[in-house]
C-alpha cells in the first residue's frame, strides 16, 4: 500500500468524499442488521438506471468497503476495499478513493459498506451434481441446515408460503414440497424423520416427500400418501405414519414424481437451486453427471439422463436466468470395451466451450463402468482419453479403488502423454502418499470431499478420511469438492467444519489427526481449486485464472458470509450462510432462501 493510499484510508480527501457521497445516494449503502443480513430491498437501482429488468446501469459496477476482505492471494493479503466494473476486479486496496476513481467518466456503482464485516472470494466447488439439485421433482427443499424437526416443519412451512396449494382430490404433483437427499435424520435432535401427522399439521395444503440418501427410507403426508398409493404403473405402499420403506418402495415414490417434471418445472428447479447456492456462497460449480436413467423404479435420486438433463439449465442461461456459474463435466459408465458412449462423446462434444458463466469442461467423475474395480474398459477410457486430449476425472471412495485407478492414468500417459491435462482423482477418502506421489509424477491433481460428515462411521459403514493433513502437507495440487446433491451438503461451512474438526454430524470425532486449518479449508475452497476449473493450457480460455482470488483482473465474485469464519467457534462454522453474494459485480443474494428455520 502505498503512503498516498495509507493517508487516504485515515482521512478520505474531500473530492473522495463528495463522489462516495454522491454514489451513496444514488445507489443507496447496504446496511447490515444485527442478524448479519443485507436486504435486497436496500438495493435499489439508483441514479441513471435503466428501466427493471434493463441491463443498463450498475450490472457488474459495484464497490465493498469498510470490511476485511481476505483477498485467499498466495500472500494471504486482507484488504478494506474491492471496486468491480463491468464484472472484473479493478482495484484492492484500503482507500475507497482510488476505488471510486475507477469509475471517471461512469455512473456511480453501487456502493456497500460492509461495516467491518469479513469477505472472501465466491467459493469454488471442485465435484458437485448441481444438475441433479435443479432437476428435482416438485419445490425441492434443502433440509441442509435443520437440527430438529421443529426446523423441518419450520422450513416447510415457510416454503408452502411460496407455491400453489394444492387441490384435493386431486393431488397437484406441481404443489409437491420435497426434500430428496443430501440430509440424514441424524442430524435432528430426535434422530428419525418427521410423522405424516407432523407435516399435516404444518403444511396442510401441500404434498410433502422426503427421501434419504439415495433409496430412502422416505416418508410423506397424507395428500402424498393418496397421490403415491394411486400412482400407475406402480402404486406406492405408504404406511399409517406416512413411512415409505427404502429400496422398491422409495424407487417407485420417486418414479411417481419424476413422472410429473416439466422442462418448465425443471427450468424453474433450476433458478431455486441457483438462488439456495448463491445463498450459501457457492458461485462456481463443477457439475459431474449422474447415473444414468433406466426410467423405472430401479432409478434412484441420483439418476438423469445424462446426455439431456442440462438442457433446462442452458435454457435458463440463455435468458439471464443463471446467476452463479457452471462448468460441466460429462459422466460416462460403459461397461464394454468398445466404449459406445464415451467414444461418441469424445467425436461430437467441445471441451471448454461456453462462456463464464457456464462452460463444458472434461470426462467425470465416471470416466467407465468399472471405475471402482479398475480393469479392461476403465483402461480403454483412460487411453481414449489421453489419445484425444481430453481431461479426466474420476472418483476414489473406498480402500480399493485408487491401486488399479492410478495404474490405469499411468499406463495411458506411457502411451499418451497426460502430464499437462489436468487429470485427477476427487474425493480421494483413503488414497495413501505413495500413490499420491505417483499421481504428483503425472501432473494430476486430488479433490477432497467432507461427504463423510453425514455418512462416516455409525451413520453408516465407512470411517472418516480424506487425510487432509497428508495432502496439504504433499505439495499436489488439492482442492475441496462436496460431491452433494445425495449423500453431502453443498454447505461449503459445514465442508470446511469437517475439514477443520473432523466431527460428523453426530459430533463423533472420525478424521482425527488429519485436519486442516480454517486457513487451509477456506484457501483450497477458492484459491486451490482454480486449477480444477480452468482447462490445461492451450486447450481453452484461462478460466480458472479469472476466479477465486480477489485480484485486480479477476471475476468480481465476492462473498460477505453471515459471521466471521476465522473468529466463531467451531459448532457455529455449520450455521454460517452468505449475508451478500455478488457474482461478475453483480448482487445476486442479500436476503434468505437458505431454507434455515425462520429464514
Amino acid at each position: 500500500m502505498s503512503d498516498n493510499e495509507r493517508g487516504e484510508r485515515k482521512d478520505l480527501s474531500r473530492r473522495a468524499a463528495l463522489v462516495a457521497g454522491a454514489a451513496a445516494g444514488s445507489a443507496a449503502m447496504v446496511g447490515f442488521g444485527a442478524a448479519g443480513e443485507a436486504n435486497a430491498s436496500e438495493i435499489p437501482p439508483g441514479r441513471g438506471a435503466g428501466p427493471p429488468g434493463s441491463q443498463e446501469s450498475y450490472e457488474g459496477d459495484v464497490v465493498l468497503y469498510n470490511g476485511r476482505i481476505h483477498t485467499m492471494n498466495d500472500r494471504d493479503d486482507i484488504v478494506g476495499v474491492v471496486a468491480i466494473a463491468d464484472g472484473t476486479i479493478v482495484y484492492t486496496g484500503d482507500a475507497l478513493g482510488p476505488a471510486m476513481r475507477q469509475f471517471s467518466g461512469r455512473p456511480n456503482p453501487r456502493v456497500i459498506d460492509l461495516r467491518g464485516r469479513m469477505a472472501c472470494p465466491g467459493i469454488i466447488d471442485a465435484t458437485n451434481h448441481v444438475s441433479l439439485l435443479g432437476n428435482r421433482p416438485g419445490h425441492h427443499t434443502p433440509l441442509e441446515y435443520a437440527t430438529s424437526i421443529a426446523d423441518v416443519l419450520a422450513i416447510y412451512r415457510g416454503r408452502a408460503r411460496t407455491i400453489p396449494k394444492s387441490p384435493s382430490p386431486p393431488v397437484s404433483a406441481d404443489s409437491f414440497i420435497t426434500t430428496m437427499g443430501d440430509f440424514v435424520p441424524e442430524q435432528f435432535k430426535e434422530q428419525r424423520l418427521p410423522t405424516l401427522a407432523e407435516l399435516d399439521a404444518a403444511v396442510p395444503h401441500h404434498p410433502v416427500y422426503l427421501t434419504v440418501n439415495f433409496t430412502g427410507p422416505s416418508v410423506t403426508n397424507s395428500l402424498g400418501k393418496a397421490f403415491f398409493e394411486n400412482a400407475q404403473p406402480y402404486p406406492v405402499t405408504v404406511g399409517a405414519d406416512g413411512s415409505i420403506a427404502e429400496g422398491e418402495q422409495t424407487g417407485r415414490a420417486t418414479f411417481a414424481l419424476r413422472q410429473t417434471l416439466t422442462f418448465a418445472s425443471r427450468m424453474r428447479g433450476f433458478r431455486d437451486a441457483f438462488a439456495y447456492l448463491a445463498s450459501i456462497g457457492l458461485t462456481t460449480n463443477i457439475e459431474t453427471g449422474a447415473f444414468q436413467t433406466t426410467n423405472s423404479p430401479a432409478d434412484n435420486v441420483a439418476s438423469e439422463d445424462n446426455f439431456t438433463y442440462n438442457i433446462p439449465a442452458m435454457a435458463g442461461y440463455a435468458a439471464g436466468q443463471g446467476t452463479v456459474r457452471m462448468r460441466i463435466n460429462w459422466l460416462h459408465m460403459d461397461t464394454d470395451v468398445s466404449l459406445p458412449t464415451l467414444t461418441q462423446r469424445v467425436l461430437n462434444s467441445l471441451q471448454f466451450n461456453g462462456n463464464d458463466m457456464v462452460r463444458t469442461g472434461g470426462i467425470g467423475e465416471w470416466i467407465a463402468g468399472d471405475q471402482f474395480s479398475p480393469g479392461p474398459v476403465f483402461q480403454a477410457a483412460c487411453l481414449l482419453l489421453a489419445q484425444n486430449r481430453w481431461r479426466a476425472e474420476c472418483q476414489s471412495i473406498t480402500t480399493a479403488d485408487y491401486p488399479g485407478q492410478v495404474q490405469a492414468y499411468e499406463a495411458a500417459n506411457a502411451k499418451y502423454p497426460i502430464t499437462d491435462l489436468r487429470w485427477m482423482i476427487a474425493h480421494a477418502n483413503y488414497i495413501t502418499e505413495d500413490y499420491i506421489n505417483r499421481l504428483k509424477a503425472l501432473g494430476a491433481g486430488v479433490t477432497a470431499s467432507g461427504w463423510q460428515y453425514l455418512q462416516g462411521t455409525s451413520l453408516g459403514t465407512r470411517p472418516g478420511g480424506p487425510a487432509y493433513r497428508m495432502l496439504f502437507d504433499n505439495g499436489i495440487r488439492v482442492g475441496m469438492d462436496s460431491d452433494a446433491a445425495d449423500v453431502s451438503v453443498f454447505i461449503p461451512w459445514v465442508q470446511m467444519y469437517y475439514a477443520t474438526t473432523g466431527k460428523n454430524v453426530l459430533g463423533q470425532q472420525i478424521n482425527p489427526g488429519q485436519h486442516a486449518t480454517r486457513q487451509e479449508a477456506l484457501f483450497h475452497y477458492t484459491n486451490g481449486n482454480t486449477w480444477f476449473v480452468g482447462p490445461p493450457a492451450g486447450l481453452g480460455p484461462p478460466d480458472g485464472d479469472l476466479l477465486g482470488v480477489i485480484e485486480t483482473g479477476r471475476k468480481g465474485d465476492v462473498v460477505v458470509p453471515s459471521a466471521d469464519y476465522f473468529a466463531v467457534p467451531d459448532e457455529d462454522l455449520k450455521r454460517i450462510y452468505s449475508a451478500l453474494t455478488v457474482v461478475n459485480g453483480k448482487v445476486v443474494h442479500s436476503g434468505p432462501v437458505r431454507y434455515e428455520a425462520g429464514g
